[in-house]
């Protein structure tokens, strides 16, 4: 039964098969070999207490069983008949992959999922599936949404307000599917401590300029810094009261659509998904000038070059909002640029992996233009964080708090999950450190598919380069030279080697 707190998740290894691996699809690949997962078991009631203190995964307090009673594909083994209303309810089509089943509904307009949903149990269960309603609302409500408690009634509304719409699911016996209740599942999971206890970030506070560029910004590794924020006002001011009042009818851009900040807390406040909608807005000091005056960027990051541009310039600050499990999966900043990132309210958890080694379970194309990786943090989380455990190679982490600061290098796969109703800045920015570096990305034959934050792609490396030289001429040509001579010394130990983690003794890396 689905009661229990404790959830087994067992896996074992299997040759990798050939074949493309789609973008944001449920996969379960580590970095030397496929990994595929037994079905999931939920434990008896009696086993709960054993289960949970050994290897089980805790249910947040406020979660609540699958609405529609789906069971992991493990329960199938506790049921005498055998029977899996999944397969009976799809007919023919039980031969096809739950994915493959949900990719075909996608296709459909609510109308006719609605009705589709009245044939058998089974279609009843995957045309409810809240991720197809999800999409549904996100194509068609460009504009904003009222969210409504679950996605389906939230797309029924907006086009038939006064329309009943029950607020509960039907329960269906004996529907087993591991595709469907790992989507409830990682709604659902609390963080284990094991995946925030690690801490090996270098921390610093009242370091000088000179000696931010020297020991990490030259060298490229990430740093977390204290004390930055202390005279922000927005510090202090920024909760939601006053960002509702200040910012008002206007709207912010949230995933492909647009809604006002106040109906963006209503969803966050209701919302119970893997992959909550996270507010993330290039533009809100123009759209609201006095944001842009609540905050001061640190020292440590005033000279961006990409200033030179003026309005050209590619988006480069962010103002981000999101609920607890809401954030961003794996990715390198865009155009080969630096960030920080500041916590004014809330906590993220961050793991960074440096630019010569690809996370597990991340696979970016040959061209770099495109990334496939697990459906959800969670689902990373759940699959493949213990395999960073015994690397020789392991990921920087971290727990950074509001009033912290973030330093990001270049070029450095980076993962954060809200671990609260968080409120942060972010800015990407070009330094002399790694001018070079971003214009040799923008040149990139592919450049007009892997720069970002512009419409002039195409042109941009051109205008930065003349750019740069008309304000700061023989700067570009230094900087090459140095760069050549630093490549012909690298036969230092690499920093990788002096890493130590936090816990264990030695000098202290942490957010």
């Amino acid at each position: 039964m689905l009661g229990s707190k404790s959830l087994l998740f067992k896996q074992q290894k299997r040759k990798r098969k050939n074949g493309k691996i789609k973008k944001s699809k449920r996969i379960s690949v580590s970095a030397k070999e496929e990994t595929v997962a037994e079905p999931y078991q939920i434990a008896p009631e009696e086993e709960e207490e054993e289960e949970e203190e050994d290897e089980g995964f805790s249910l947040k307090s406020s979660a609540q069983s699958d609405s529609y009673g789906v069971q992991p594909l493990g329960n199938l083994y506790f049921n005498p008949s055998s029977h899996n209303s999944r397969n009976t309810g799809l007919g023919n089509l039980q031969t096809l992959t739950d994915e493959l089943v949900l990719d075909i509904l996608g296709l459909l307009e609510g109308t006719h999922l609605g009705i589709l949903s009245t044939v058998s149990k089974g279609f009843y269960i995957f045309c409810n599936h809240e991720p197809l309603w999800r999409n549904l609302v996100l194509e068609t409500c460009k504009g904003g949404f009222l969210f409504k408690g679950c996605w389906r009634s939230t797309f029924v509304s907006a086009y038939r307000p006064s329309f009943p719409v029950l607020s509960f699911g039907l329960k269906v016996r004996d529907f087993y599917s591991d595709y469907l209740f790992q989507s409830w599942l990682c709604a659902n999971l609390e963080m284990k401590p094991e995946w925030l206890e690690r801490d090996n970030i270098v921390r610093r506070k009242g370091i000088s300029l000179d000696e931010f560029v020297m020991d990490f910004e030259e060298p490229n590794k990430p740093v977390l810094l204290e004390g930055c924020l202390e005279n922000w006002p927005g510090l202090e001011k920024w909760n939601r009261d006053y960002l509702v009042e200040k910012c008002g009818d206007v709207k912010f851009s949230v995933g492909p659509v647009e809604m006002k900040l106040e109906d963006y807390f209503k969803y966050s406040d209701q919302v119970r998904e893997e992959r909550p909608l996270y507010l993330f807005d290039p533009k809100f000091a123009e759209k609201i000038p006095q944001l842009g005056k609540d905050y001061d960027v640190p020292m440590y990051f005033n000279e961006d070059l990409f200033s030179v541009l003026g309005n050209e310039r590619p988006d480069y600050r962010w103002i981000i909002i999101g609920p607890a499990g809401s954030g961003s999966s794996f990715h390198i900043d865009p155009n080969s640029t630096s960030a920080w990132n500041a916590i004014i309210k809330g906590s993220k958890k961050w793991i960074l992996f440096p630019p010569d080694v690809v996370p597990p379970g991340v696979h970016p194309s040959p061209d770099g233009a495109e990334v496939a990786s697990p459906v959800s943090i969670i689902e990373w989380f759940m699959n493949f964080y213990n395999a960073t455990k015994n690397w020789k190679k392991r990921p920087i982490e971290c727990v950074c708090k509001a009033g912290e600061v973030i330093f990001v290098p270049n070029g450095w796969w980076h993962l954060v999950i809200n671990l609260e109703d968080s409120i942060a800045i972010t800015q990407n920015f070009v330094s002399r450190r790694n001018l070079v570096n971003v214009l040799e990305f923008l040149k990139k034959p592919n450049a007009c598919t892997l720069v970002s934050g512009t419409n002039d792609r195409v042109n941009l490396h051109d205008k930065f380069k003349n750019a740069i030289e008309a304000h700061l001429p023989g700067t570009i040509d230094e900087l090459t030279l140095k760069a050549e001579e630093k490549k012909a010394q690298q036969n230092k130990p690499s920093f990788w080697d002096s890493v130590t983690d936090s816990n264990a003794g030695a000098f202290r890396f942490s957010f």
